[in-house]
Order: C-alpha cells, then sequence, then structure tokens
C-alpha cells in the first residue's frame, strides 16, 4: 500500500516524514538496548559491538515512540504547550531517543552529540555502568514520572495539569500498569477537573495486550466493556489500532485533531463565562502489536505481538549466530542510510516535524519544575499565635489553630497551592481553609453538599494515593502543597513516596535540574488519640519508614503544642526538595511556649526547657527527655511530680522537635556534633526518653553516642485498643507514672530512698485502669491535671 491511498488528515509527504522520525526513534531504541559499538551499521555487525549484559524493555517502545512523534506533530500545528507522562516506566529508551533526535538530550549532555560520536555514547551509556537506567528516569530530559513502580502515571498527569491553564498533559497508560489499584482509581480525576483554570490531560490507553509474561485484563474484556467502562468515568474513547504503520499514522493523527479540538472547545465553553462543572473529556484506546516492529518469531517462537517481546525479544546475539543475524536485519530495516546523515545526524527534514526551543516536551520548563517555582506569599505565623501566660495552663487544638493560617495561605497565593487531604480536612480540625476555598468538585451537587464547587482548592478524595500523586505531580512542575491525613494510614503510600524520595535525591545531583517545593505532609489523628478508633488506627511507623530515605532529602518534625507547630509548617512550606513529615494532634492540648519561645526553639531543633528542669545549670542527676506532643505533656506531667516528691533530685527537660538533630552530623545535615549531644544529653547521666513512635528508632539515630548504654526509651510498642486516652499510654508504659518509676530504677541511689513514691506511682496506674473500665473515662486527676505555675 502507498501513502497515497491512504486516507487521513496527512499529505503524502507529511505521512512520509513523520513515518521517518518514527523509524529513526524505534532505531534508536533498539540501538541502546543491544549495540555497544557500530552505531550506524557502517560495516559488518559482530558479536564484539553487542553489549555484554541487555537490559531495557523493547515491547513498548514502538507505540511511545508513534505517540510522541504525533503529539510533536500537534504542538507545532497548534503551538501546545504540553509534556509527555508515560507510565509504561521501562520503556525509558524511547523517549531517551526523542529527546536526541529533539535536540535537547545533546543540549543538556554535550558528550552525547547529535552525530555518530554521540550516537555511540548515547547507546553505551543505557543501562551501563556509569551510564543511565532504563526507566524514564530523572536524567531524562522531559521527564517528571520515572514509571518504575506502575500506577502513578494518570495521576501525575492530572498532578501537573491542575492550575496550568494552558498546559496540555499527553499521558500514556499503560494496559499492565492499568492493572494496579492507583491507576483504577485515577481515571476518575477528571471530576477535579476544571476546565476554566486548570490544563487538559488527554489520556493514551496504550493496549497492546501483555504484560511481561501475562495478558492484560483491558485487552481480554471486549471491546464493549472495554469502551463501557471508559465512558463510565467519563471519558469519549477514540480507538485507533493497526498493525500497519501508514494506516495507524493516519488514524491516529485524525483521533489527536479530534481530541485536540474537543478539548479545545471544552475551554473556550467553559472560559467564556460558563461554570466548571464536569465536562467528558476525550481519550484515545491505543491498540497495537507489542514488539511492533521488532522479530516476529525467534527460536520458532512467535514474539511480535506477545508477551516475548516485553524486554528483549533476542536474548543472545552476542553468542548466538542466528539472534545476532536477526538483530542486524532488524536494525538496518528500519533504514539508518535514509534516517542519518554521513555525520550520524538527524537528517534535515526531522527538524520541521519536533517543535523548537521550550516548545518542545523534552525542553518544557514544566517538566523541570524548579523553573517556574515561585516563592509563597506567607502571612507572618506570629500572627496566629495562642497566648501562654504559663506553660501548659491553657488548651488548645494545634491544627485547628493551624487550619486559620493555611486558609489565609490560601487566599494569598490562588493557582499555586493546594490542600490535600483523603476526607479528612474537616476531621484534622482545618475546616477553617474552608472559609477561603471549597474542596474541588465538578461533578453534581446537591443542597446538602458542604463546600463543594469547580473552584474549590481543597482536594479531598477517598484515597491516599490520589492525594499523593496528584499533589507529587503538582510539585513537580512548579507549584506547592501540603498533604494532611491519619498517621496509620499514610502507610498505604509508603511506596510512592519511596519513588518520590529517590527522584529528589537523584535529582539534587544534575545541574540542569532546579529544585522543588517540599512535599510536606501533616499527620493528625496520631497513634496517642486514635484510642476511640482503636487497635487498627494506632501506628506511627511511617517516620521509621522515611528515615530510611536518603539524609539530605527527609525531615521529620515533632511539634509539642500549636505555637511550635505554627513555627514548623512555616519553615517547612518556605523549604525546597524535601519530604517534610510534621506529626500533630488534633485534640485539646496543653500549650507550653509562648510564640518567642516556640520560634527560637524550633530554629534549634530541641533544646532544654529551664522553667520545666531542677537542674539549676548543674550536671543533672537524670534527663527526662520527649519527642511528640503526648510524650511532651506526659513527661512534663513526670516532671512535675518529680519536683513535688523528690525536690532534691536534680532534672534536666529536653524537648526534641526536629527529630534528625539526634543523628550525629556526619549521617545528617541537621545532626548535632558529639560534643553538642553529650553537653545536652550528658556523656553519663541516665536519659529517660518519651518518644512518639516506635522506640527502636530512637535506639538507632543514637547508637554512636557516648551515653547510648544511658539511654532508656518508651514509646508506641504495638499495644493499643478502644479505650481513654490515658489508659493508651499506659498500656505502651508511656505514662507519667512509668516515667517516674523508671527515674527512680534508673538514677543510682534511688530504688532504696524513693521505695514508696515508686509504689505509690504502681498503685496510681491500677487505680487509674480501674477508673477507666469503671467509668468510661479518664480519672480527673490525669485527665484536669496542668502544670504548677514556676517562675520562669
Amino acid at each position: 500500500m502507498t501513502a497515497s491511498t491512504l486516507q487521513g488528515p496527512l499529505t503524502d509527504d507529511e505521512l512520509d516524514r513523520i513515518n521517518a522520525y518514527w523509524r529513526a526513534a524505534n532505531y534508536l531504541t533498539v540501538g541502546q538496548i543491544y549495540l555497544l559499538d557500530n552505531p550506524l551499521l557502517r560495516e559488518p555487525l559482530t558479536a564484539e559491538h553487542i553489549k555484554p549484559r541487555l537490559l531495557g524493555h523493547w515491547g513498548t517502545s514502538p507505540g511511545l515512540n508513534m505517540v510522541y512523534a504525533h503529539a510533536n506533530r500537534q504542538i507545532v500545528r497548534r503551538d501546545l504547550d504540553a509534556i509527555y507522562v508515560i507510565g509504561p516506566g521501562h520503556g525509558g529508551p524511547a523517549i531517551v531517543a526523542n529527546t536526541w533526535l529533539e535536540g535537547t538530550y545533546s543540549e543538556l549532555y554535550p558528550s552525547v552529540s547529535r552525530d555518530e560520536a554521540g550516537m555511540r555514547r548515547l547507546f553505551k551509556q543505557f543501562s551501563f555502568p556509569g551510564g543511565i537506567p532504563s526507566h524514564v528516569a530523572p536524567e531524562v530530559p522531559g521527564s517528571i514520572h520515572e514509571g518504575g513502580e506502575l500506577g502513578y502515571s494518570l495521576m501525575h498527569a492530572y498532578g501537573a495539569a491542575f492550575d496550568n491553564p494552558d498546559l496540555t498533559v499527553f499521558c500514556v497508560v499503560g494496559d499492565g500498569e492499568a492493572e494496579t489499584g492507583p491507576l483504577a482509581t485515577s481515571w476518575l480525576s477528571n471530576v477535579f477537573l476544571n476546565p476554566q483554570r486548570d490544563g487538559a490531560v488527554l489520556p493514551i490507553l496504550h493496549l497492546n495486550g501483555w504484560k511481561i509474561a501475562n495478558p492484560t485484563m483491558l485487552a481480554r474484556i471486549g471491546d464493549d466493556d472495554l469502551l463501557s467502562l471508559l465512558k463510565g468515568w467519563g471519558y469519549e474513547p477514540i480507538v485507533v489500532e493497526g498493525d500497519d504503520p501508514l494506516l495507524v499514522h493516519q488514524a491516529l493523527a485524525a483521533a489527536m485533531d479530534k481530541c485536540l479540538d474537543t478539548i479545545a472547545e471544552i475551554q473556550r465553553y467553559a472560559r467564556e463565562g460558563n461554570d466548571g462543572t464536569r465536562a467528558r473529556w476525550p481519550m484515545i484506546v491505543f491498540r497495537t502489536p507489542k514488539g511492533w516492529t521488532g522479530p516476529r518469531t525467534v527460536d520458532g517462537n512467535r514474539v511480535e505481538g506477545t508477551f516475548r517481546a516485553h524486554q528483549v525479544p533476542l536474548s543472545d546475539p552476542g553468542g548466538n549466530p542466528e539472534h545476532l543475524r536477526q538483530l542486524d536485519e532488524w536494525l538496518r530495516s528500519y533504514g539508518p542510510e535514509d534516517l542519518f546523515d554521513e555525520k550520524g545526524s538527524p537528517t534535515a527534514g526531522f527538524d520541521d516535524l519536533h517543535p523548537r526551543g521550550a516548545r518542545r516536551m523534552s525542553a518544557n520548563p514544566h517538566a523541570n519544575g524548579g523553573e517556574l517555582l515561585r516563592d509563597l506569599v506567607l502571612p507572618d505565623f506570629r500572627d496566629y499565635a495562642v497566648e501562654v501566660k504559663e506553660p501548659g495552663q491553657n488548651l488548645d487544638e494545634a491544627t485547628r489553630i493551624l487550619g486559620t493560617w493555611l486558609r489565609d495561605v490560601i487566599r494569598a497565593n490562588l493557582g499555586r497551592f493546594r490542600l490535600m487531604g483523603p476526607d479528612e480536612v474537616a476531621s484534622n480540625r482545618l475546616q477553617a481553609t474552608f472559609e477561603a476555598t471549597d474542596r474541588t468538585w465538578t461533578a453534581a451537587t446537591t443542597s446538602d453538599d458542604d463546600h463543594e464547587s469547580p473552584d474549590g482548592r481543597v482536594m479531598e478524595v477517598l484515597s491516599e494515593h490520589l492525594c499523593e500523586g496528584w499533589l507529587e505531580g503538582y510539585l513537580l512542575t512548579g507549584r506547592h502543597g501540603v498533604f494532611t491525613s491519619y498517621e496509620a494510614f499514610i502507610h498505604v503510600i509508603d511506596s510512592m513516596v519511596n519513588q518520590h524520595a529517590k527522584w529528589l535525591k537523584v535529582t539534587r545531583n544534575i545541574p540542569w535540574r532546579r529544585p522543588v517545593a517540599s512535599l510536606n505532609y501533616l499527620l493528625s489523628s496520631h497513634v496517642w488519640r486514635q484510642d476511640h478508633n482503636g487497635f487498627s488506627h494506632q501506628d506511627p511507623g511511617f517516620i521509621d519508614h522515611m528515615v530510611n530515605k536518603k539524609a539530605e532529602v527527609v525531615r521529620v518534625y515533632l511539634p509539642p503544642d500549636t505555637n511550635t507547630l505554627l513555627s514548623t509548617m512555616d519553615h517547612c512550606l518556605r523549604s525546597r526538595h524535601y519530604i517534610n513529615v510534621v506529626i500533630a494532634g488534633k485534640q485539646p492540648a496543653p500549650s507550653w511556649l509562648t510564640m518567642a519561645e516556640a520560634d527560637l526553639h524550633c530554629r534549634r531543633g530541641l533544646g532544654i526547657w529551664e522553667w520545666a528542669s531542677t537542674d539549676a545549670g548543674s550536671s543533672p542527676d537524670v534527663v527526662l527527655a520527649c519527642a511528640g506532643d503526648v510524650p511532651t505533656m506526659e513527661s512534663l506531667a513526670a516532671a512535675d511530680i518529680l519536683r513535688q516528691r523528690l525536690p532534691e533530685l536534680k532534672v534536666r527537660f529536653v524537648n526534641v522537635v526536629d527529630l534528625m538533630r539526634l543523628q550525629p552530623d556526619t549521617e545528617h545535615p541537621h545532626g548535632l556534633s558529639d560534643r553538642e549531644f553529650d553537653t545536652v544529653f550528658t556523656a553519663d547521666r541516665p536519659v529517660i526518653f518519651a518518644y512518639h513512635g516506635y522506640p527502636s528508632l530512637i535506639h538507632r539515630l543514637t547508637y554512636r553516642r557516648t551515653n547510648h548504654a544511658n539511654l532508656h526509651v518508651r514509646g508506641y510498642k504495638e499495644e493499643g485498643t478502644t479505650t481513654t486516652p490515658f489508659d493508651m499510654v499506659m498500656l505502651n508504659d508511656l505514662d507519667r507514672f512509668r516515667l517516674v518509676i523508671d527515674v527512680i530504677d534508673r538514677v543510682p541511689g534511688l530504688a532504696a530512698t524513693a521505695a514508696h513514691l515508686r509504689q505509690e506511682m504502681v498503685d496510681e496506674r491500677e487505680q487509674c485502669r480501674l477508673y477507666t473500665r469503671a467509668n468510661g473515662e479518664d480519672a480527673p486527676q490525669v485527665a484536669d491535671w496542668r502544670w504548677s505555675p514556676t517562675d520562669r
């Protein structure tokens, strides 16, 4: 069939040139997987030209290359501002090939020039020691989505589109990826996309039928069910399918024309004064063979169009002469002599096919979000302080007060700040934000709804995956945000934050990547105040998970009261290129520090509270240390008992806000030197440490310290149920009476002289437990306890 016999929007010349571009991208893709040398096949292919280890994924790559080429056509025709997000992340060689053809790769990596020598380096470096990974990694220009773990492409794409009215995101969803829970949820992101003020996402379901060893579900459920499913999610799907490249080029060009015309009409209608309610957005179902244009059979087995094309179709061309022959035939089938000139550069005609400058998807600043990032306008957090005349006398809901500050952050930063949470913004006491904005919602509403509108800036959906993915896409394209969640269930996104942490770590060392706003978690409804929900809601382990990440990326904060929370969140929203984990309670709790004291304390990260100490500047007998709001209250209650009952005992009280201060300065940028640590915690006195999470983490952070043998940590030890707040801390031996007992047991000489007090503490614990069992609430002496005023 000749080009002139085909019907479609492409002229014969356009069809020939776009097909040549596609062939060039395919050639470069195969070369990266296989070739160590002889990049243009200017001599017979031999085993010496083949890489010793063959890594990479061919199966998805020809489809990705074709979509990329046609996206470029649309960018040139319409002057689109567009980026490319692909779910089949293993298609890294395809995207690298396109960035090299466009010239961006050589601009950023001059040694990989657009000639034969550069092509040789391009091929050798792929999945090679000292080279680049096989995914669409941070090193790849134009990427905001590595795709190493499947399931996040569509949510990243929508996150990029929010508040980016002129941006179009071409998002390729792999049909294997479509089987994951996060991706299955992502389709309904269109419920949150407002065509008045947001950009557009064009989903392209890449239906090539196979995973690594199995068929994909969406390829086997039948067209009627598949299209009904996609329509039910709010899309108008257009099917493009076939195995004849010229026919598929015409069909894909026509489909993209129609989709982008529809998107333009949706946005025009919404922006001409009509509402931003949910539109029926277009999408493409792109069904082509897996491993298209590759070997059809290998060793007697069908490859093209099967799972065998997923990775490396010819497994041993370096040792198997038949495989080598097939590889040579495969590469030459693309006609490299027609695609590259004598120097090895792409032929001149290609330059008219792709966009120029920042319009190239590989050079678009939205894919290097730090280039677009602007500082937030932050109201002075000090203006939101609670008054503290005496420590611990007034009770405040820390996150409720924070909500008033976040309300004004939203007001001052419309279009570049969003608050996200899984149906828990009000539950976590941040409802003041609804004085400034609504929840984002473009679907149907009723009179019973509360603050739901297309123009909302608070994004709530009962999926931690979506909150995380949206926020990552939003941050990576140059904006700011906060993710609030119940502490126990933030684990749902453990693997997602792994990927983001790795992205941040790698991009710190890529000179052309610009720092992005930090990923900020506010975890409330935490382990010590989930007594009403019970054991299933009690888990502080996210901290442990995050501390495993690289030290230059992770920060963990445990503000003990309202004013320290305000100071901490201000710091986090000003920071760049970190993951900040902030854990704060939402229930009424004592405020300990004035705003001036709180700000200084947060800047130090930890410190001695003089008003709670009795060592009077001398060497203490014991150090009471704490991290977390409830552990702080219990430690202060213990200090209060010791001050009144053992007045001769010299107690030093230390509170930790920045958990990373406990590590040595050689391990973390925030860490204390050994001298500083010993100055605060002493080198030889017992330290009773009340900690918010699992005790083992404190030991892990401090195991190299001089006084580690005298460090005794109390924390959560997987004991919980539906009970009262104080019974919860007693179940885990974190209560004030247990801490007093620890002091008596650990300070030399106290065991005998304070035996009566120790027995009293044991009895107090038992009496408090009996009271809860009889009355269903905590005993008044615990529930109504306040710090005894002292001279400050």
